[in-house]
């Protein structure tokens, strides 16, 4: 995965919710641009939650980046309103 993959979900316009893959097999959901930073080597970018947890994550072990279509939930189902 390089960084300018990458920079093409985060400066979408507009912006559309998408998950990294990792080759561990996490999923590390990035909901807005504010909840990522990206280091100035490019190497690594910083994903934060709603929750205040967040993950380093090197591109180098990023396999896949999968976009999330608006109003649709992880498995493709709508999401409830509460």
């Amino acid at each position: 995965m390089t960084i300018e993959q990458l920079r093409n979900f985060y400066e979408a316009q507009p912006f559309q919710p998408f998950v990294i893959h990792l080759a561990d097999g996490r999923e590390i959901p990035v909901r807005s641009r504010e909840y990522m930073a990206s280091a100035p080597s490019g190497r690594t970018v910083i994903v934060y939650q709603p929750d205040d947890r967040w993950n380093v994550v090197d591109l180098l072990l990023v396999t896949d980046l999968e976009a999330i279509p608006a109003g649709k939930g992880r498995n493709g189902a709508r999401k409830r309103k509460q």
